[in-house]
């Protein structure tokens, strides 16, 4: 059995059946990946680019890549597939996490919302997590007809998450973002003492490889993509150096990846960093977690204003620096 949908937000799709979906001008100009990771919430991404992969989403009843970009008009037909979509939809955020979710927006207008995201919630839901940060937002403002992420950062990581509350200024900032024009900055402690006080330009290429887990692994390869990060030490303590970092590219994990090729994986890194180390920064300094955070972030907006936004470390991040600072002053 098919199931014809107009793409008009108010129907879901059947998941348990093969559905079509027509394509209207909220929708346009998308690349299919993109429109499937939206419309397919709670799927893992590696079945997304996996049925893309193997044809069965067909675009016009023609496999398509997962880069085209979808016209009014179009029909796209998506594979019965299981999915977290209606679980997700149906689940409504407990009061303390709405509270956090709440307390933790910086800005908000007609256009966007700006989050400080704490560490340890993801972006959205999907390979068992019932409902993340983006579906939370969604409930607390019902009144927003559209709310996509404009970009992702991983559940370890703190900081600064841009939403778009239309979805002109979505296709506008991801222009933005493809043409490198989008400034972010970041603020990590690193192990050992990261020696370099100048800035140091890491531009290592960066392969992405997903296990049959779906787990991503990132790895210093040449047959990668382009990724470039700058990195500059600001204060060196007994265990760990403060470092800003700006991308130059948005890679899957660059920073956490290139801070690792240096020598200095990111404190509390249990992915691409030491158990050792972790351990030990653990029990002298509290540290529990990924000590990486998304500082700043710059864009244009459509209008032509250029806004810059802050997001203040967290506490445990704040605690920690305060923590080694002491330490060293007591040893002098």
């Amino acid at each position: 059995m098919k199931t014809a949908l107009s793409n008009n937000g108010g129907k879901q799709i059947q998941y348990d059946t093969v559905s079509t979906v027509v394509i209207n001008e909220h929708n346009a100009q998308q690349r299919l990946d993109n429109f499937l990771l939206v419309k397919l919430k709670g799927a893992p991404k590696s079945l997304i680019y996996k049925i893309i992969r193997t044809g069965q989403v067909r675009v016009n009843k023609k496999r398509a890549t997962a880069r085209v970009r979808l016209n009014p008009g179009d029909i796209v037909r998506i594979p019965p597939i299981k999915s977290l979509e209606q679980k997700n939809c149906s689940q409504v955020p407990g009061k303390r996490f709405s509270a956090l979710i709440e307390s933790s927006v910086l800005f908000e207008d007609n256009d966007i919302i700006l989050v400080n995201k704490p560490a340890g919630i993801a972006v959205h839901g999907g390979s068992g997590i019932n409902i993340g940060l983006i579906e939370a937002l969604r409930k607390l403002r019902p009144e927003k007809h559209f709310m996509e992420l404009v970009h992702r950062i991983d559940k370890e990581t703190s900081g600064c998450l841009l939403i778009a509350t239309k979805r002109s200024v979505l296709r506008h900032i991801h222009n933005e973002i493809r043409e490198r024009r989008v400034c972010k900055a970041y603020q990590l402690l690193a192990a050992g003492c990261w020696i370099t006080k100048n800035k140091q330009t890491v531009n290592l290429p960066l392969k992405k490889n997903v296990l049959s887990s779906g787990e991503r692994i990132v790895t210093v390869s040449d047959q990668g993509k382009a990724a470039r990060t700058w990195f500059k030490s600001n204060e060196c303590f007994a265990d760990c150096t403060l470092l800003s970092a700006k991308l130059d590219t948005g890679r899957t994990h660059q920073i956490r990846v290139h801070a690792k090729s240096c020598g200095h994986p990111i404190a509390g890194d249990e992915k691409y960093g030491s158990t050792e180390f972790n351990s030990i920064i653990k029990k002298k300094y509290g540290i529990k977690r990924l000590m990486l955070h998304a500082s700043q972030l710059g864009i244009t907006m459509p209008s032509g204003e250029f806004m810059q936004f802050s997001a203040p470390l967290p506490e445990d991040f704040a605690s920690a620096i305060a923590i080694m600072k002491a330490s060293v002053q007591t040893r002098a």
